[in-house]
C-alpha cells in the first residue's frame, strides 16, 4: 500500500494574542492520497492558512506529526526539512509572489538550479512548462509585464519546476476576476490531473471546491468531511 502524499496527525497549533493563547488547530488530521484533488474549506480566520504553511512544513505544530509520502518532516533537523520541502512540494498562494527582477523564464529556471539542476536543463524544463501554461510567448517578460491571470499560471509552473509529489495552494483564484479564476483553476487541475500529483487547495469558492474530488472543513480547528 502506498504511503499518503500527505498525512497530519494529531496537529495543534497555538498563537500568542496578548496575554491569551488563541488555539488554531486543535488535533487536527487528514490524509491526502496520491493523485487526489482535496478541498479545505472553512470560514475565514479559521485556520486554513495555517493549516497549509505547516503541511508544508513552513511553520512547527505544537504537536502532531506532517508526514510527506511517509516521511516525518516534523522530526528533521532544519536541513533536511528544507530539502524535503523543496522537491517534495509546490506552492501555489492567493499572489503570485514572482520575483520582480527576473523574467518568467527566470523565476522558474532559479528553483531548479537551487536544488541541483544544471542551467541548460533548468532552462529546458522552464520553457516546457512555460508553454504547457499557454505562456511560451511570454518567458522573457517580467512580472510587472503579465496580467494577474499569467502571472498565476506562471507561479503554478513554477510550483510544478521541480516536480513535486504533493501540491499546494492556499486560495490560488482569489485575487482574480471569476473568468480568470476558472480558467486558472481548471489549468492547475488539468495539469495536476496529468502529472498524478496529490493536490490540498484551500479556497473560499463553493464552486470550486464542489470541483474537486472531495471536501474538507476546518472548523473550531478540527477536519471533517464536508
Amino acid at each position: 500500500m502506498r504511503d499518503a502524499a500527505l498525512s497530519l496527525d494529531g496537529v495543534s497549533k497555538q498563537f500568542r494574542q496578548g496575554e491569551k493563547r488563541l488555539t488554531v488547530l486543535d488535533g487536527a488530521a487528514l490524509a491526502v492520497q496520491p493523485g487526489e484533488f482535496v478541498a479545505l474549506a472553512g470560514p475565514s480566520g479559521s485556520g486554513k492558512s495555517t493549516l497549509m504553511h505547516i503541511a508544508g512544513l513552513l511553520e512547527t505544530p505544537d504537536t502532531g506529526h506532517v508526514r510527506l509520502g511517509g516521511v516525518d518532516g516534523t522530526r528533521l533537523a532544519d536541513g533536511p526539512r528544507t530539502r524535503l520541502r523543496r522537491t517534495a512540494l509546490g506552492f501555489v498562494y492567493q499572489y503570485h509572489h514572482l520575483l520582480a527582477e527576473f523574467s518568467a523564464a527566470e523565476n522558474l529556471i532559479l528553483p531548479q538550479l537551487i536544488a541541483g539542476a544544471g542551467r541548460r536543463d533548468a532552462r529546458e524544463r522552464a520553457l516546457a512548462l512555460l508553454d504547457q501554461v499557454g505562456l511560451a510567448e511570454r518567458a522573457g517578460h517580467r512580472p510587472a509585464r503579465l496580467s494577474g491571470g499569467e502571472a498565476q499560471r506562471v507561479a503554478i509552473a513554477r510550483a510544478l519546476v521541480n516536480r513535486p509529489g504533493l501540491l499546494l495552494a492556499d486560495e490560488p483564484t482569489g485575487n482574480l476576476d471569476p473568468h480568470t479564476a476558472d480558467r486558472v483553476f481548471e489549468l492547475l487541475r488539468g495539469i495536476a490531473r496529468e502529472a498524478g500529483l496529490a493536490a490540498l487547495v484551500a479556497t473560499h469558492n463553493a464552486e470550486l471546491a464542489a470541483r474537486m474530488d472531495r471536501t474538507l472543513r476546518l472548523v473550531d480547528g478540527h477536519v471533517a468531511a464536508a
